[in-house]
C-alpha cells in the first residue's frame, strides 16, 4: 500500500519519502519545503494518532492527512480536533488522495510564507528604539501625530521623525500597511513593548 501511494503520487510530480514505520520518520532529516505526512492510523510499534501528537511538537509541523481501513467516528474526530488535515477512509479514491493531498501542501505552503513575513516584521520591529515602537503602536491605531505628541510629551516635530524612521525600517508603503504589519506582530511583542 504504501509503494502504491508513493508511486501514485510520484505520477503527478509530488516528491515523497516512504518511511517503514514511525520510528524511521521521527528519525529522518525531512527537506525544508511545503509538504505533508500521509500516515495509517494503524501502524506497528506506534499508533499514527501517537505519531501526530510527536510530529506536532515539531518547529515547522506539517499537514497530515490519515487514512484507516476503519471508519472509527470518534478516531476521527481526535484526529482533527489535533490538527489533522484531513481523514480518509480505505479504499481511498486516487482523485480523493491526491485533491487532499494538494489541499495540504498549499496549506503547508501559505503557512510557511506566513511564517516567514512574520519573521520578517519581527526582524524589522527589533531595529526600532522604544520611542519608535510606541510611536509605531499609537500610529497603527490610527491616532494622529498631535495626538501622539502630546501623549508622550514631545513636539509634532519629534513623532513626524519618529513616524518617517518608522516607516522606512519597518518597509512599509503606507500607514494602513504599517497598521497590518502591527496586526501581524506576534501579540507577545505588541504587549511587552510600548508603554
Amino acid at each position: 500500500m504504501r509503494e502504491a501511494l508513493a508511486d501514485l503520487l510520484e505520477s503527478v510530480g509530488i516528491d515523497t519519502l516512504s518511511f517503514e514505520n514511525a520510528r524511521e520518520l521521527l528519525e529522518a532529516e525531512l527537506p525544508d519545503r511545503p509538504g505533508c505526512f500521509v500516515l495509517d492510523v494503524r501502524m506497528p510499534g506506534i499508533s499514527g494518532l501517537d505519531l501526530q501528537a510527536q510530529l506536532s511538537q515539531r518547529e515547522h509541523a506539517m499537514p497530515i492527512i490519515f487514512i484507516t481501513g476503519h471508519a472509527d467516528v470518534p478516531m476521527s474526530i481526535k484526529a482533527m480536533k489535533a490538527g489533522a488535515s484531513d481523514f480518509l477512509t480505505k479504499p481511498v479514491r486516487e482523485q480523493e488522495l491526491l485533491d487532499a493531498v494538494w489541499t495540504a501542501i498549499d496549506a503547508d505552503r501559505s503557512r510557511r510564507i506566513e511564517q516567514t513575513v512574520v519573521s520578517e516584521n519581527v526582524s524589522r520591529y527589533d531595529t526600532l528604539s522604544r520611542r519608535e515602537r510606541q510611536v509605531l503602536s499609537f500610529v497603527a491605531q490610527g491616532h494622529l501625530n498631535k495626538q501622539i505628541a502630546y501623549e508622550l510629551g514631545v513636539s509634532e516635530v519629534t513623532i513626524k521623525l519618529h513616524r518617517g524612521a518608522v516607516m522606512k525600517k519597518m518597509a512599509a508603503g503606507s500607514v494602513a500597511e504599517l497598521a497590518r504589519m502591527w496586526d501581524a506582530l506576534p501579540a507577545l511583542i505588541r504587549l511587552k513593548d510600548p508603554g
